[in-house]
């Protein structure tokens, strides 16, 4: 299985695909983030995460998309803007045929790290590690993007052994 995950936001828009090996290995295919310019205008910002991330499924073709359900925003304007930037990420997603699911940012960081209160840098060491990276993704929003997928992965699998187990 294949999985991209998304850390929506809207100065730095973070990307990870993840793939479950058939070890159960999990091998980082790509990561990074869509640097958005606080000057252009929110319009142009939506279009560019939605070029950018079609242009990503287009070329690694994940099975899944993944992202960050909003939790909290410190103030309404901002968490309208999240809210816009996610629904573009839904809706490239989707458009491209591929099923989205959500996550609390408790259980994220319980399926990377194992404890739903880890610090930022406790999730970045965790997802180098998992999937066996030289250095912490870079910048820090690419490492959410790929705990995001992560934990996807792991839950899916989870799902997938209860299912087994109940047939």
């Amino acid at each position: 299985m294949r999985v991209l995950g998304i850390d929506c936001g809207t100065e730095y828009t973070g990307y990870g695909v993840v793939e479950l090996g058939h070890d159960d290995r999990l091998i980082c295919l790509t990561c990074g983030a869509i640097k958005l310019s606080s000057r252009t205008s929110l319009p142009e910002r939506l279009s560019t995460i939605f070029q950018r991330l079609g242009a990503i499924i287009v070329e690694h073709q994940p099975d899944n998309v993944a992202i960050e359900d909003v939790f909290y925003a410190l103030n309404a304007k901002s968490a309208l803007k999240l809210g816009q930037v996610r629904g573009v990420a839904m809706l490239a997603a989707s458009s491209a045929g591929l099923t989205v699911a959500e996550y609390a940012p408790l259980t994220i960081k319980s399926a990377v790290v194992g404890y739903g209160r880890a610090e930022k840098q406790q999730v970045q060491h965790m997802v180098a590690r998992l999937l066996r990276l030289v250095e912490i993704p870079e910048p820090p929003d690419a490492a959410d993007a790929l705990a995001i997928a992560i934990c996807h992965l792991h839950t899916s699998a989870t799902l997938a052994r209860q299912h087994a187990v109940v047939l």
